[in-house]
């Protein structure tokens, strides 16, 4: 197993859609394997593939939950169905969201309470299961990975505007950027 490079805002493979898995082979699961072994290695609880350079419709999480779902698990072309989002502003403490494509930074947004997440595992089994909380925020998050968007480009105008200028400042918005996951300093500072 592989830990990748992980892409950075501007690179143009997380900015469009991610086409569906067609295969479900050898290749697949070792890509799946390299994933886990990502996001274990960045701290994070979900890497999508375009976070690594590949566009296909695949995410991996690691999030202990109250669903009584698989704290560690994948999802291969999934579909997502939402709860109603509420349009009141989002908690600057409560809802607060990071990305490993655009690091260091963290941003309040609302997110859908609950969701039906469907999809198939590494082997083309189907998955069938809700989340609730930060689990159901946690897939929306690695889901929107796969339709070209990040949580940035969902933020109400004033944290826009400051991820934007984060952005600028950090010379991101360029294709080629990437940062190494245990190798470089954790953009989020989790301890080793």
């Amino acid at each position: 197993m592989t830990v990748l490079p992980v892409t950075i805002w501007g690179e143009p493979v997380l900015h469009r859609r991610a086409s569906e898995v067609e295969v479900f082979d050898d290749e697949l699961r070792t890509l799946i394997a390299d994933m886990f072994e990502t996001n274990d290695a960045a701290n994070a609880v979900g890497l999508a593939a375009p976070q690594i350079g590949v566009g296909k419709r695949i995410f991996v999480y690691k999030y202990p939950n109250d669903d009584g779902v698989p704290e560690q698990g994948v999802l291969v072309n999934p579909v997502l169905t939402l709860s109603k989002i509420s349009g009141a502003l989002p908690d600057p403490d409560e809802d607060v969201e990071g990305c490993l494509s655009f690091p260091g930074e963290h941003y309040p947004l609302q997110r859908a309470e609950w969701a039906r997440v469907q999809g198939f595992d590494g082997h083309g089994n189907p998955i069938d299961f809700e989340a609730t909380g930060w689990f159901a925020r946690v897939m929306q998050h690695e889901y929107d990975h796969l339709d070209g968007k990040l949580y940035i480009n969902r933020l109400v105008d004033r944290y826009a505007k400051k991820a934007m200028k984060q952005a600028k400042k950090q010379g991101w918005g360029v294709p080629g950027l990437t940062w190494m996951p245990g190798v470089d300093p954790d953009p989020f500072g989790h301890d080793h």
